[in-house]
């Protein structure tokens, strides 16, 4: 039941989630990264600055000033030794970087790594509950593209120290990492993180490079029962970055779909997310794909072209996203990418 719940809850949030700026400033106004060359239209990477320090030392110089995806900003002093996160992207994170024993409390959804099951749960992705995060005594709490920002100001006028991302991009997923790292005093460890993401992200790159534009994939990706992403999204992104051409992207965001529509797009690939159940009908995902009228005609659906992906890597825009773009590559072109 929880994992359903979850299910809703993510359909929801995602569908609602706007396009809003990461940015990050610190003492001595000394700028990390260049936000004009990340994130696409409207969003901004983050940066930071702060007191110089030695570029090899990776140490955080404090205090350290940082402006979050609602503007805005944060002074922290000290790295936080209390840290809470409701958002299981943003938990994923706080765990590749090595911070499990500053970590007082996760959301009921979070469930990797395993040792996040067994962290004091804090509620709901959307609205936590107020009173167990109060309790943990955070010095701050994480949250990310599932929770709305009249929700994080709220929770900030019962003294709750929110800290929000919303990355729209690989590039923004990846530099929330870094984020979180120079916050933290944890940056080798975020960098090293990063460094493997782009390792994998290189991968996927080289493999599809020779694939000519007449020849690439049509691809539809349904991440939830009647549900698929168009442009502007990380998710549309991995689908470009793996040589397909998203068949919804002439819409923007997370929406609907039409049925008709995608029949008449045709497409050569289709992808979902393995595990999901539509809680009404209570039939899995691809079942659900494979049974529609006029499905059986679409290119996928005839090749057997119809891919299972793993729902957590690809829908978390966290350490694990580039696995996630590793099974869309796959997914889509098994020849090239091994």
């Amino acid at each position: 039941m929880k994992q359903s719940n979850f299910k809703r809850g993510l359909i929801l949030t995602l569908a609602v989630a706007t396009a809003i700026s990461l940015a990050a400033c610190a003492k001595k106004e000394t700028e990390i990264t260049d936000p004009s060359k990340l994130g696409g239209v409207g969003t901004k990477a983050p940066t930071t600055t702060s007191s110089a320090a030695p570029a090899a030392a990776k140490k955080t110089t404090y205090p350290l000033k940082v402006k979050d995806a609602t503007g805005k900003e944060f002074t922290f002093d000290k790295a936080p030794e209390r840290i809470a996160s409701v958002s299981p992207s943003e938990t994923e994170t706080l765990f590749a970087i090595g911070l499990e024993a500053n970590i007082v409390g996760v959301s009921d959804f979070d469930d990797y790594p395993e040792a996040a099951k067994s962290k004091p749960k804090l509620g709901s992705i959307t609205k936590p509950n107020v009173e167990a995060v109060i309790a943990t005594n955070a010095n701050v709490v994480f949250t990310g593209v599932s929770m709305d920002t009249t929700s994080v100001e709220k929770l900030r006028t019962m003294n709750i120290n929110v800290f929000k991302v919303d990355p729209k991009t690989l590039d923004d997923a990846m530099n929330n990492i870094l984020t979180f790292g120079q916050i933290t005093d944890h940056q080798e460890q975020a960098e090293k993180v990063v460094a493997k993401m782009k390792t994998d992200r290189q991968k996927v790159v080289d493999a599809v490079k020779d694939v000519k534009q007449e020849n690439k994939k049509k691809v539809y990706i349904e991440f939830a029962p009647g549900w698929t992403v168009g442009s502007g999204v990380f998710m549309d992104e991995l689908i470009t970055l793996s040589g397909g051409i998203n068949v919804a992207a002439d819409k923007a965001g997370w929406y609907e779909i039409s049925e008709e529509k995608i029949i008449q797009q045709n497409p050569n690939v289709i992808l979902f997310a393995n595990g999901i159940v539509d809680f009404k009908s209570k039939k899995p995902l691809e079942e659900i794909i494979r049974s529609r009228g006029g499905w059986d005609a679409i290119d996928a659906v005839k090749n057997k072209r119809v891919v299972g992906l793993d729902q957590n890597s690809v829908s978390r825009p966290g350490p694990r996203l580039t696995e996630g773009l590793l099974e869309i590559a796959k997914g889509i072109y098994p020849e090239l990418v091994k």
